[in-house]
């Protein structure tokens, strides 16, 4: 940069390993971005290959770093430390680059990348803000936070960190025609669909109890039609014959490009509670049957649902797993809210009084007025 161009302020994020963290950076990104579209963006991610599928299919500028997570493990705590100064290096060239071209903020949405860009940001004066994304700060960001400028929660927390909402990509605010939204997914306009997702990943457990109630209770889907996310590690194949054998229209595939689609599409919605799934049945307005991830053993993804229970909105059951065990716990209320209308409106009408779920958007008001101004607004 020259003395007579004029600054050209850049937002670093970073984050990675899964899409939980990629997705709410991309989110806070875009927004800035319509606030300001002289905004550059570059993300600082894991060398995970899931990492790289979603940004290049984004084409949003990155770069993978070495950065291992510090599980206690010894051979896993000798990779940790081994990536830890190639990481650290990398963090610090991108940042450098960005930083000679205009003010620059570092903006750690938690994870094992975090650690090591934050370390080569603060040695070189850069500001630094963490987006803490689920009800249990990890390590990493319980790390950061006592070493960023300013920390933003978009969950319930016990720090007393300002709290923002939930966090996710304008499209999934934006208006979208339900009727619409179902026709690209090749299903009925006007026919009441459920949304099965289990994250990126997918959810054995889900797509197995999905099987076992569309062969033992046929009936109870009756009028209803599906789209079903299996995750990339899961055959779709099974979950597709299921829905065939009962009768019932659906798509079925590994991964979910139109997101904010399918949640248009949705009605009710089955999954997993992580910080994003969470977010988007909040955002909207989508009555969710939430399956904590079962092997967490601070059960955060229990107490990222437990805001949206308290309302009404969602109920949350424990995965048993096995699905024989999660039937015979379960079957009862989700079978009542695919035939009872009372029962479904019961968590529909909750769901339509959640306030906004606008934290991407303060989140990216206040990092743009570090960058123009010098100094954090409020959220």
């Amino acid at each position: 940069m020259t003395p007579s161009d004029p600054p050209n302020p850049a937002l670093l994020f970073a984050g990675g390993g899964t899409g939980g963290h990629i997705y709410p950076a991309l989110a806070i990104a875009e927004h800035a971005a319509r606030l300001d579209p002289g905004v550059r963006v570059h993300v600082l991610c894991s060398s995970r290959a899931v990492d790289a599928e979603i940004l290049a299919k984004e084409a949003v500028p990155f770069t993978p770093l070495p950065a291992q997570p510090p599980i206690p493990r010894p051979r896993a705590m000798i990779r940790f430390a081994r990536a830890w100064l190639p990481s650290v290096t990398g963090a610090r060239l991108i940042l450098e680059e960005h930083a000679a071209r205009g003010p620059t903020v570092l903006v750690a949405m938690g994870g094992f990348v975090c650690p090591p860009s934050v370390s080569a940001a603060l040695k070189h004066h850069i500001p630094v803000a963490l987006v803490n994304l689920d009800a249990v700060p990890g390590k990493a960001n319980r790390w950061v936070a006592e070493r960023a400028e300013r920390t933003f929660t978009a969950a319930e927390v016990p720090q007393n960190w300002p709290f923002v909402g939930p966090i996710v990509r304008p499209a999934l605010t934006d208006p979208i025609d339900p009727r619409q939204a179902r026709a690209a997914f090749g299903l009925e306009p006007d026919t009441p669909t459920l949304l099965i997702t289990g994250g990126s990943q997918g959810a054995r457990s889900i797509n197995d109890l999905l099987i076992r109630l569309l062969t033992d209770h046929p009936d109870a889907f009756k009028g209803w039609q599906a789209i079903h996310q299996t995750g990339a590690q899961h055959d779709p194949g099974p979950v597709r014959a299921a829905y065939a054998r009962a009768g019932v229209r659906s798509w079925v595939d590994h991964y979910l490009d139109d997101i904010a689609g399918a949640w248009a599409a949705a009605d009710l919605s089955f999954g997993r509670c992580g910080a994003g799934t969470v977010a988007e049945a909040w955002a909207t307005r989508t009555p969710a049957v939430f399956f904590p991830y079962p092997y967490h053993a601070d059960q955060h993804q229990k107490r990222n649902a437990q805001p949206l229970a308290r309302t009404g909105a969602a109920v949350i059951l424990d995965d048993l797993i096995e699905p024989d065990a999660n039937a015979a716990a379960h079957a009862d209320t989700i079978l009542a809210l695919l035939t009872d209308p009372a029962r479904l409106s019961a968590l529909s009408e909750p769901a339509e009084r959640l306030p906004p779920a606008d934290g991407a958007e303060r989140v990216a008001r206040a990092l743009l007025h570090r960058l123009q101004h010098g100094r954090f607004s409020d959220a």
